[in-house]
């Protein structure tokens, strides 16, 4: 077990977890962290909590320090120069005749670097445009083409269950999702209806498949034709939480069958 601190930064419900560094740090504490994107300022959602490590993503980077009044007026400053930049990189974007949507950008703690998350539909050179950036705000820029899904994961969002997205929340990869897994759960087809905010399909997909898939073991599957001396007919639907599934028979009446009473048959 692993004491930890779970901490998530502006405008994301995501938590994430570091090393409490022997600091005394309580919930809603504002702390400086090294991430992937270099340092920042997160909020400690959670007190010292312990968890295992198959519910981590080791090495765990320790806390840096408590954030202090210099860090959050910094932060204030690149959240004003942050709009600024992603209006210029737009405007520049245009001058180079780049086909690109930008959805956000942001300095780290330090500026040590300024971050562009943007869309395009193919690959983009943009060289010249970063060139340009680093001209101007004198650090190292960096340009992450993402897709939709990654689009989501940043802007958040409520999903058609009514919580939070979970690509924004918990989810630490986007994991393989296939039509099948819509199939092999009973649900309609309509786009409407299996697709997340970002168009593609429901990352919870993903959750019941293997249930599904397991429970089906017992039940003959749809199209299965019976004939033995208690019904006559084809599988038309499953019932897998009842344990029941329905067979049409010749003469195009309907009848319930159980699990059970079937084994018992053969």
């Amino acid at each position: 077990m692993y004491q930890v601190i779970g901490i998530n930064f502006i405008n994301s419900k995501r938590v994430y977890y570091f090393s409490h560094n022997n600091l005394s740090i309580k919930k809603q504490d504002k702390v400086v962290v090294e991430t992937e994107r270099g340092i920042q300022i997160g909020i400690a959602c959670t007190d010292v909590i312990e968890m295992s490590e198959d519910k981590l993503v080791l090495p765990l980077r320790p806390i840096i320090r408590m954030a202090t009044k210099e860090d959050l007026k910094r932060q204030e400053e690149n959240e004003k120069l942050a709009i600024e930049a992603l209006e210029n990189a737009k405007k520049h974007a245009k001058k180079f005749e780049l086909n690109m949507k930008f959805i956000d950008c942001s300095f780290t703690l330090d500026r040590n670097q300024l971050v562009y998350n943007f869309l395009a539909d193919e690959r983009i050179d943009f060289r010249e445009l970063a060139k340009k950036l680093a001209a101007i705000y004198k650090t190292r820029i960096e340009l992450r083409q993402v897709g939709v899904r990654d689009k989501a994961k940043e802007i958040g969002g409520i999903g058609p269950c009514g919580r939070f997205l979970c690509c924004s929340t918990f989810l630490n990869d986007f994991n393989s999702v296939s039509i099948n897994m819509a199939k092999n759960q009973y649900l309609s087809l309509n786009p409407t209806k299996i697709n997340g905010l970002c168009g593609r399909l429901l990352c919870c997909l993903k959750y019941e498949d293997e249930n599904y898939t397991e429970m089906k073991k017992d039940f003959p599957p749809i199209g299965t034709k019976l004939k033995n001396s208690e019904v006559e007919g084809k599988v038309i639907s499953h019932n897998l939480f009842k344990g029941t599934y329905t067979v049409e028979k010749n003469d195009k009446t309907l009848i319930e069958i159980e699990i059970e009473k079937h084994e018992s048959s053969k």
